[in-house]
């Protein structure tokens, strides 16, 4: 009986990964010829070499649904994974060095905290941080491993990379040389690069979220505060105001409740730059207390060379450009401020050559008042 349209069509196909796909739709042919079909056939097949990643709505809820894990401790086994130590604590998460007992792999598993239990909202940033370390590729992100096995609580696994954060590393080096800090920042900027270039924003780029690997390469850690384009969390600020970042890095806008830009991540790695290279921060403590465009008018920026004379004058420029309040007079992206860092631009160059009283009032006005001290003194010895 021959071959009808919505009948099945059995046959033996041979393996594709051997044959190739030529093979097997040349097969299903001559078995249809075969059974009777006088149709004139055209067979296409489709090869599913791997499923797409769940949507982030897919992915919060899938893990959302399972239980917290229970209190881990060196030894302890959870889903095929060995805890061998705690790597770091808060309110928010407990962080573990674990190994995969199937692979050997050390990873860094992630559970999340109690304030996390009855807070929907930090719960699905907590979560959002695998979902999106999957989705960039870069050397100076961590990543989550590949595949995902089945779960049976609620916790995210990334890569363990073995190093010191750059809070250690500035400890260790105090002063370091120019152009170790700009190698850096170069390596940072990239690492924002690949965030910016999928419509995320970082928000929370500070020295404690910066490992530096025994080879020298830094990477962004802890994405956990990361804004997605799209997602209905438009802002850095979640319930009770609470800001995601940690407020000495965060740029001013944050503080008047905008959401963040790629100009927000720029400031803050303007302020860990300065940090690097003077051990203190450009405008101290202040930023965080003006939490209006008029106090942020008012927000006095201190000149690197007040800290780190040996800078030269047009690289205080660019850090003064990078850190600006106004994320309009910022520069527009990190790769620019990198590139600054080590190609000063006319107006740097030129800033050297204002007069003192423009570049340094206070200091001009203490040494002032000091000559005038001096010459009083004498005029009144001399009476």
């Amino acid at each position: 009986m021959p071959v009808s349209v919505g009948q099945p069509l059995a046959a033996v196909i041979p393996d594709t990964t051997s044959h190739g796909m030529p093979a097997a739709a040349k097969t299903l042919l001559n078995e249809a010829y075969r059974q009777g079909s006088t149709d004139n056939l055209t067979v296409q097949l489709i090869r599913v070499e791997a499923l797409p990643q769940d949507d982030i709505d897919t992915h919060q809820r899938r893990h959302t649904e399972l239980p917290f894990p229970p209190e881990l401790t060196p030894g302890s086994h959870l889903d095929g994974f060995e805890i061998l130590r705690e790597l770091h604590t808060s309110h928010r998460s407990h962080v573990y060095l674990a190994r995969d007992l199937q692979s050997g792999t050390r990873v860094a598993l992630k559970t999340p905290g109690p304030e996390l239990k009855n807070d929907p909202a930090l719960l699905d940033k907590f979560l959002t941080e695998e979902w999106i370390a999957r989705r960039i590729t870069s050397p100076h992100v961590i990543k989550a491993p590949l595949p995902e096995r089945q779960r049976s609580y609620t916790y995210i696994i990334m890569e363990f990379v073995e190093g010191q954060t750059l809070t250690q590393w500035m400890r260790d080096n105090p002063l370091p040389p120019l152009a170790k800090v700009r190698d850096l920042v170069d390596q940072i900027a990239r690492g924002l690069r690949s965030f910016h270039r999928q419509e995320m924003v970082h928000q929370d780029i500070r020295p404690d979220n910066i490992l530096i690997d025994a080879a020298g390469t830094a990477r962004i850690i802890d994405l956990g505060s990361t804004k997605v384009a799209g997602l209905a969390d438009g802002l850095a600020l979640v319930a009770e105001d609470r800001l995601l970042g940690s407020e000495q890095y965060s740029a001013p806008e944050y503080f008047l409740g905008a959401g963040g830009s790629p100009r927000s991540d720029g400031f803050s790695l303007g302020v860990v730059t300065y940090q690097m290279l003077t051990g203190t921060l450009p405008y101290g403590t202040q930023v965080p207390k003006a939490r209006s465009r008029a106090a942020q008018h008012k927000l006095k920026y201190d000149s690197a060379l007040n800290h780190n004379p040996a800078l030269p004058l047009w690289v205080d420029g660019v850090l003064r450009r990078a850190v600006h309040p106004n994320p309009v007079r910022r520069y527009a992206d990190a790769d620019e401020f990198a590139h600054d860092l080590r190609h000063p631009r006319r107006e740097f160059l030129d800033a050297g050559k204002s007069p003192v009283l423009e570049r340094h009032p206070v200091r001009f006005w203490q040494v002032v008042s000091a000559i005038l001290a001096i010459l009083l003194g004498l005029a009144l010895a001399l009476d």
